[in-house]
């Protein structure tokens, strides 16, 4: 196929996939194994603007970790999923002191009511994405299990990514949620001063990543179908390899348990959010 015309495809992706560098080397490694003459331009968003772009055919593939949304576009048959392909965990991070005794929560909802209830007393700042990515998603998920609608002056909007929120949060020395390979990465560059780890879920806080594909006409091209499905083969093999020699520390492939990823998926698909 690499002597065949060039086949332009516009790729939708969460920020946390874009920004430590993972979806560029698959992306890349696909091609030079592949051998496929193919050029991807990439839409760097959150996953919910991401799936509002892949449903209208603006991208044609898109990299998300929001179940929730996810479901519901594949409900109205406007998606279809090509794999499941790699997951880790959201991680409640916060100040050294932990004001909010987060670190002593027996899990991810007791926690966030520990941050609700230091918040509204004044006590403890926490930094919401609030820009509908698959971060702020299960942030919403939480605070709609512990029955709460979060708001004044300790509850802080940024509209921004995820590392931009993780940096002003460690700015404020405030709480927030943060995928793995974000927070992996910004510490190892040494851009995290005050944060600490202080709860993980593997329950609720798993980070499950997928890659869909949309059902628009203009999406649904041989050419771009056949790129498409390519791809899909490929995350499944040759990706995991990479996600397992480079990535290990930040990302876990699916390999020899896909059925428990995708059951975790569901499990949370099906958890009502409330904006």
């Amino acid at each position: 196929m690499q002597s065949e015309k060039q086949v332009l495809i516009f790729i939708s992706t969460t920020t946390s996939l874009y920004q430590v560098g993972l979806l560029d080397d698959l992306l890349s490694d696909f091609k030079n194994s592949s051998r496929i003459n193919v050029e991807f331009k990439i839409l760097v968003k959150g996953s919910g603007e991401a799936l509002r772009l892949l449903v209208d055919g603006s991208s044609c593939i898109a990299f998300t970790h929001a179940p929730s949304l996810e479901k519901t576009y594949l409900e109205q048959g406007k998606i279809e999923r090509l794999t499941i392909f790699a997951h880790n965990e959201f991680i409640i991070v916060g100040p050294r002191d932990d004001p909010a005794n987060v670190s002593s929560a027996d899990n991810a909802i007791d926690a966030f009511k520990r941050i609700f209830n230091a918040g509204v007393s004044g006590k403890v700042l926490f930094v919401s994405r609030s820009d509908l990515s698959g971060t702020h998603v299960r942030e919403l998920m939480l605070w709609s299990l512990i029955g709460v609608k979060p708001h004044g002056n300790w509850y802080l909007r940024t509209g921004q990514g995820m590392t931009q929120t993780l940096l002003i949060a460690d700015n404020l020395n405030a709480y927030t949620l943060v995928d793995e390979g974000t927070w992996r990465t910004l510490r190892e560059q040494g851009k995290i001063r005050n944060l600490v780890e202080l709860k993980r879920d593997p329950r609720l806080l798993i980070n499950v990543y997928s890659v869909y594909l949309s059902k628009a006409p203009n999406c649904r091209e041989n050419s771009i179908l056949e790129v498409a499905y390519k791809l899909k083969e490929y995350l499944m093999t040759r990706g995991q390899e990479l996600l397992e020699i480079k990535y290990r520390d930040k990302f876990r492939s699916v390999k020899d348990k896909i059925e428990q990823v995708i059951e975790a998926w569901s499990t949370l698909s099906n958890i009502i959010v409330v904006e």
